[in-house]
């Protein structure tokens, strides 16, 4: 085909891989994007608060991040022998995120209708007991990441392995490692009340753990494009710089944490 690549095309061409390489996380990481619309609507129409904070704003952000988390899981499970993405093993893994996430989502939305918060939520034994199974689900979750990066090492033909292959198998390991350790101390310290940033609603003045628990959970997205800006701007430096982008980005990740802890929120 001369000429560019028509972008409908290349959409196409995305979507009909993603299917290839994983069909039941790619059609959920979909179905999160389309309840995303009806929630936004809800988002625009519905005035309530929680915390100064829009009650259908954590609902919105936690649809966009199961999506991107399931439709990234879907893609890196490409990595893996055909007969192996079809393993028991793995069907397993696939259920565990899907289950996990889908409960987070499920209860975050029903406290949103109900005008009542989800997390930090103690008030009696349902919700202290539903509070310590989001953070059982958040570990579970994240843990099936651990358990791919796990199998694309195990099954790898190419040895050493491309340097892509290093960045996927990393942000995997870092989204368990990193987002467990800041969920746990995220647990036991409420963000500061208020909107905070745009969009993120973080409090950057301290006390507030959910930038440095951002930086582990979406290491699975941000050290594999990393991978690949590495191995297009400089193919021979690429393995050296991504130890280093990983050493920085943990580095960005342990100030993060010692700020979040430095104040007491109250969300």
């Amino acid at each position: 085909m001369d000429g560019p690549i028509p972008s409908g095309f290349v959409g196409r061409r995305i979507v009909n891989e993603l299917m290839q390489r994983q069909h039941v996380l790619t059609l959920y990481g979909f179905v999160m994007l389309a309840l995303m619309v009806p929630t936004l609507v809800l988002l625009v129409l519905d005035a309530r608060t929680i915390g100064d904070v829009n009650v259908w704003a954590k609902p919105l952000k936690f649809m966009a991040s199961t999506a991107l988390f399931s439709l990234c899981t879907a893609w890196f499970m490409g990595l893996l022998p055909p007969s192996v993405r079809v393993s028991p093993a793995n069907w397993a893994m696939v259920s565990t995120l899907i289950f996990t996430s889908l409960f987070e989502v499920a209860y975050i939305s029903l406290q949103a209708a109900l005008g009542s918060p989800s997390h930090y939520n103690v008030t009696d034994a349902f919700h202290a007991a539903m509070f310590g199974l989001m953070a059982l689900a958040a570990v579970l979750l994240v843990a099936t990441q651990a358990f791919l990066a796990w199998q694309i090492h195990r099954t790898a033909v190419e040895r050493p392995l491309p340097v892509f292959h290093q960045a996927v198998i990393a942000g995997l390991i870092m989204t368990f490692v990193l987002s467990t350790a800041s969920g746990f101390m995220l647990g036991g310290n409420q963000p500061p009340t208020g909107v905070g940033l745009p969009l993120a609603g973080w409090h950057l003045s301290g006390g507030d753990l959910r930038p440095a628990h951002f930086l582990g959970v979406h290491a699975q997205q941000l050290i594999p494009l990393a991978g690949v800006l590495l191995v297009r701007q400089a193919p021979s430096r690429a393995g050296a710089a991504l130890f280093a982008v990983i050493l920085v980005y943990t580095t960005i990740w342990v100030l993060l944490c010692k700020l979040g802890l430095s104040g007491q929120g109250g969300y």
